[in-house]
């Protein structure tokens, strides 16, 4: 029955999901500084493709879940960008140290299994000064927001793919070596939908050089 939810079931869900215009409308501004080589982990559904300013010209992307890129195909297939699929976590990256200028996480860090591990990659593969631009929910300052989190989570990783909840994402950034910048970061919950799971956190971290 797990396969089958996470196969035909999870992956139109969050395809709809990941496109609500309560959340779809942060994406633009949070994409809009890539240059250069761009890495996307947790490509999911392909929600960014559009967002991207026209100046990226092609994207890799690492996506683990055959069934949730199985629906990000027509959106490649309209898009000018080229996109060049590995299917793999962002936990165990195939790339040389030093290789890209930015990378790109929307959504993604809730679901990773080993989030570290992934933070510790992504800084490995960015070369010095380049970024990773981030937008995504996690725990709310609200300790009675927080408090139903920390209980729901459990039932979300079933039902969301291995979402969590309670994640903090700035802290999990940070202890990965990667410096957020003050004048790009933002907090606030989207407009219109539950607290437990729209507190949104986005903005630039920097892997500084030397």
């Amino acid at each position: 029955m797990t396969r089958l939810y996470r196969r035909y079931i999870l992956p139109p869900l969050l395809d709809r999901a990941m496109s609500d215009r309560r959340i779809s409308r942060y994406r633009r501004p949070v994409l809009a500084p890539a240059i250069g080589r761009v890495l996307e982990i947790g490509f999911g559904t392909g929600a960014n493709l559009s967002h991207y300013p026209e100046s990226v010209r092609q994207l890799e992307i690492v996506e683990p879940d055959a069934a949730l890129h199985a629906r990000a195909e027509r959106r490649v297939a309209k898009s000018t960008c080229e996109v060049i699929v590995h299917p793999l976590s962002a936990e165990h990256l195939p790339f040389d140290a030093s290789s890209f200028d930015t990378v790109v996480s929307t959504f993604t860090l809730c679901s990773i299994a080993d989030v570290d591990s992934a933070l510790r990659e992504v800084h490995r593969v960015l070369k010095p000064g380049g970024q990773l631009l981030f937008l995504e929910h996690g725990l709310s300052p609200e300790e009675g927001v927080a408090r139903w989190q920390h209980r729901l989570t459990p039932i979300q990783k079933v039902i969301g793919g291995g979402c969590h909840l309670n994640r903090p994402v700035r802290s999990l950034i940070e202890r990965a070596g990667l410096k957020v910048q003050s004048s790009d970061y933002e907090e606030r919950y989207a407009p219109k939908l539950p607290k437990i799971v729209s507190w949104l956190t986005s903005g630039v971290a920097k892997k500084t050089a030397g």
